[in-house]
């Protein structure tokens, strides 16, 4: 049990979809690692997407539609809000109000939540002041930071304060590893060319290092860029920080 674990009474898990669906495991490992820093975590139930591809997309009403809901049944849950994820977490924070601007009503209730959501590794280290979740992963490791987690949420520092106290563990660097893998949700289908030559070069730095594993926090990141690897003939090697964080 941390200390500052006393103000925070319960953890509102919010899965997001790729991790809900594609990745299960992921959330299984984020929950574990929250109760072993002595989170008490709850699934609010009516959960479904955040509504991200439709805003992206320009879809502005169905966008607003998932995110009256989403407030709905975040609203009736107290306590922080954590995701493992941080362009869903961006979506919440910068999304919502931004959607809800101008309703008096519900950008109040959009503030309010955005005010009380965080992605996970930004919680742990950043709220609960936890850099050690006593992990041990033998392996070299090298981190990918996403887009929206760097730029939108400004969370850069905390991935890597917890991976460096991972035992076992040897931190590897991933040359460019700011660097866009090419993604972006749509941005993928609209400018397949472009977004294939970043991967290009996403694998390129990922295969000039000498990591076993890359650590990245955002599901897209992940399937986009296993899934360049598996095209490539080459085993897929990024796996999400819950799953290495859970490791003891």
């Amino acid at each position: 049990m941390v200390e500052n674990m006393a103000m925070i009474e319960t953890i509102q898990f919010f899965v997001t979809c790729l991790v809900d669906t594609l990745y299960p495991q992921v959330g299984e490992a984020a929950v574990r690692v929250l109760r072993r820093v002595g989170a008490r975590v709850e699934f609010p139930a009516g959960q479904t997407c955040c509504g991200q591809p439709a805003f992206n997309a320009g879809m502005r009403p169905q966008a607003r539609q998932m995110a009256e809901h989403t407030i709905r049944v975040l609203e009736s849950a107290p306590g922080v809000v954590v995701l493992p994820s941080g362009s869903c977490a961006a979506m919440i924070r910068h999304g919502y109000p931004e959607i809800l601007a101008g309703d008096s009503r519900w950008s109040l209730r959009a503030e309010t939540l955005a005010k009380r959501t965080y992605e996970l590794t930004e919680f742990l280290v950043d709220i609960l002041g936890v850099t050690d979740v006593q992990a041990r992963f033998a392996g070299q490791l090298a981190y990918h930071a996403s887009c929206h987690l760097s730029r939108d949420l400004g969370v850069k520092l905390q991935p890597g304060l917890l991976l460096r106290n991972v035992k076992e563990a040897d931190i590897v660097e991933l040359p460019h590893s700011d660097e866009c893998c090419g993604f972006g949700g749509l941005f993928s289908f609209e400018y397949p060319e472009i977004s294939h030559a970043m991967l290009d070069r996403k694998i390129h730095n990922i295969r000039s290092s000498s990591a076993s594993v890359v650590v990245a926090c955002d599901a897209g990141c992940i399937t986009h860029i296993n899934g360049g690897l598996h095209r490539r003939g080459l085993s897929p090697c990024v796996r999400h920080i819950a799953e290495v964080l859970e490791k003891t």
